[in-house]
């Protein structure tokens, strides 16, 4: 069975994020049983942009700065590291109070601005990922539960994502950005290349909506934890009431046979699973729609068939954040505003999810409005 614990935390005051990650872990062995003394530990939280962290966009610097401790007290030598989807990782890190943490505590910034070539043993044969990602003798996966766009939710496995260097990440959605299928298959491969030895989830302010850059804080109060990434992600899914249709990656999991994925060989602890359950959480615009066309038609219609980012014209500063993220250069500015090249548009929604001001919505396609009214 695959153990993952469920703690209630309601607050990010410091003494109750500490003293609900020990209750969370206890059940698990405590950080002793994943950290001998001596060994590198990388801490990989979300990174994903320079936001504070009041906007739960990523994993909030109490939950980095308790898990360092922790690691600390076992005996371990604390790295922390991300590649973010837009600015520096300094800058990032400054931004949402992580910086100071990693200063306040001691522990080391790990450099992830190099890429190391490793095979892959499925249907993708290459990975470029981060130096300190493959060299750690551990890592501690820190994700913030958040709903995304393209894969309705992004938690533990999703995390991982970051261990792919800066532009490499644009290479991967223009791969395999344009079938949700694929890329999700593509993170479990990902994943399995080096799983972590232990995730510990930031839900105590989540994402619902639009994320996971877009999206609106949600108050959860919980923090979850387990060695099996897959396994963490199905209890996630599960407490947020998200369908498994619409869980691409684990349904990917699922189909490689991958450890975590059966639902019936979790087992929770901690927190009763019916009390963390949280009611009416808000998901992602539906961005695609695929009715099994074939691909040359699926193409041709894609524009209709299919949701699509738009400009609100109000809120765009011009910064260029999303022209430069948009893996197919399908965003130009012209003659002062952002201009859309929807045929080649991949419909990744990278623009939406590392736009600071969050000045790009959806618009949906008109089959899309039709299905739905008659849904």
């Amino acid at each position: 069975m695959k153990l993952v614990g469920i703690e209630r935390v309601d607050s990010y005051e410091r003494a109750v994020v500490k003293e609900g990650m020990a209750r969370l872990l206890k059940p698990l062995g405590g950080m002793e049983a994943f950290v001998q003394p001596g060994e590198k530990v990388l801490l990989k939280p979300n990174m994903l942009s320079a936001k504070t962290p009041d906007a739960a966009v990523t994993t909030h610097p109490e939950v980095l700065r308790a898990a360092i401790e922790l690691v600390q007290q076992a005996g371990g030598l604390p790295l922390v590291g991300d590649s973010p989807g837009v600015g520096s990782q300094k800058r990032v890190a400054e931004k949402t109070g992580l910086l100071q943490v990693i200063e306040e505590t001691g522990a080391e910034i790990a450099d992830f601005s190099e890429p190391v070539e490793v095979a892959g043993t499925g249907t993708f044969k290459r990975f470029a990922l981060a130096r300190p990602y493959l060299g750690a003798d551990r890592i501690i996966n820190l994700p913030k539960l958040k709903t995304h766009e393209m894969m309705t939710m992004t938690c533990a496995v999703k995390n991982l994502f970051g261990a792919v260097v800066g532009t490499g990440k644009a290479g991967w959605h223009l791969k395999a950005g344009a079938d949700r299928d694929l890329f999700a298959r593509m993170l479990v491969e990902l994943y399995l290349l080096r799983k972590p030895d232990l995730n510990i989830v930031d839900a105590v302010a989540a994402m619902e909506g639009d994320g996971p850059g877009s999206g609106d804080p949600r108050h959860v109060g919980l923090l979850l934890a387990g060695e099996n990434a897959v396994a963490v992600d199905v209890v996630a899914a599960e407490i947020a009431g998200i369908p498994k249709k619409l869980l691409y990656i684990q349904r990917a999991a699922a189909s490689l046979g991958v450890d975590g994925a059966d639902r019936s060989e979790i087992e929770t602890t901690g927190l009763p699973l019916e009390e963390a359950c949280v009611p009416g959480f808000r998901l992602p615009h539906i961005s695609d729609v695929q009715f099994g066309l074939p691909q040359f038609l699926k193409n041709r219609l894609r524009h209709y068939l299919t949701s699509r980012p738009c400009l609100a014209e109000e809120r765009c500063r011009l910064c260029g954040v999303c022209k430069d993220a948009c893996p197919p250069h399908a965003i130009h500015i012209r003659e002062g505003r952002l201009s859309f090249d929807y045929h080649a548009c991949i419909r990744c929604f990278c623009c939406r999810e590392l736009c600071p001001e969050g000045a790009l919505d959806v618009v949906e396609g008109t089959l899309v409005k039709i299905i739905k009214k008659f849904k």
